[in-house]
């Protein structure tokens, strides 16, 4: 077989992929042996084994102790619906999604203070160090977990106030907007950027992912006047979600 200018591994992998793809290796399927690889492509056994090294960095093989490599179940992805403000029921996307299509979603959070990294600082435009109110979340679909999430407060802005924890307090839950308004801060601006990375390793352990799968983030930060009130990251598994953006048209 003639591979051209294109590495060898990165060949045969393009060529296993597209038998995953269309089928013809369906999920539980062993993978061809490394042996099977070589002789099919006329290959050594390094190309053999850097191609399926390729396959299981992208998450579409598993390796299974003392049984071989087999084809991953590729899920389905699912949306996970994003806009700017919370729609007029009172519930963030996430949970307005989450009733909506009779999910059984349900999510845990965290609080704590810490100085402000040199990172956040510069996302809240605050001097490094300053106190701020760290909330952990975890979203769950029907047990599984399925988004992360870590935002950033300026103690500057709640601290001493009934919405210095974002989970608690007679307006726990209810998101940024609403919360900020109780303490007279009017939020007039969200902005937010996708990006995507390997995701880390104690993400993917607690999503359930395999190491090299990559995540989604989504850095969010409210304003108001001009002034960061909250800045997040979201982090989402990208082979399972993708992010639906719903923008009023002005």
């Amino acid at each position: 077989m003639t591979f051209g200018e294109q590495p060898a591994y990165l060949r045969v992998a393009s060529d296993l992929r597209q038998k995953i793809v269309n089928g013809s290796l369906p999920p539980h399927t062993r993978l061809p042996s490394q042996a099977r690889i070589r002789e099919e492509y006329g290959v050594s056994d390094t190309v053999a084994l850097e191609a399926r090294k390729v396959l299981m960095a992208e998450g579409l093989v598993e390796g299974r102790s003392g049984s071989g490599t087999y084809v991953r179940e590729r899920p389905v992805p699912r949306r996970i619906a994003r806009s700017g403000y919370r729609p007029p029921s009172g519930a963030n996307p996430f949970r307005q999604e989450q009733a909506e299509e009779g999910i059984r979603g349900t999510w845990e959070s965290s609080s704590e203070q810490e100085g402000a990294s040199p990172e956040i600082a510069a996302r809240l435009g605050i001097p490094l160090g300053d106190r701020v109110m760290r909330t952990r979340y975890v979203f769950r679909d029907a047990g599984e977990a399925m988004m992360l999430s870590s935002s950033w407060e300026p103690l500057e802005v709640t601290g001493r106030t009934p919405v210095m924890l974002p989970e608690e307090g007679p307006l726990g839950g209810c998101g940024v907007v609403e919360r900020m308004a109780a303490i007279d801060v009017v939020v007039d601006n969200v902005a937010e950027e996708v990006g995507a990375r390997p995701g880390l390793a104690e993400e993917l352990l607690a999503l359930g992912g395999v190491p090299g799968h990559v995540v989604m983030v989504v850095e969010r930060t409210y304003y108001a006047s001009g002034r960061a009130v909250e800045t997040a990251d979201l982090v989402v598994p990208a082979d399972r979600y993708r992010i639906a953006y719903h923008l009023p048209v002005k």
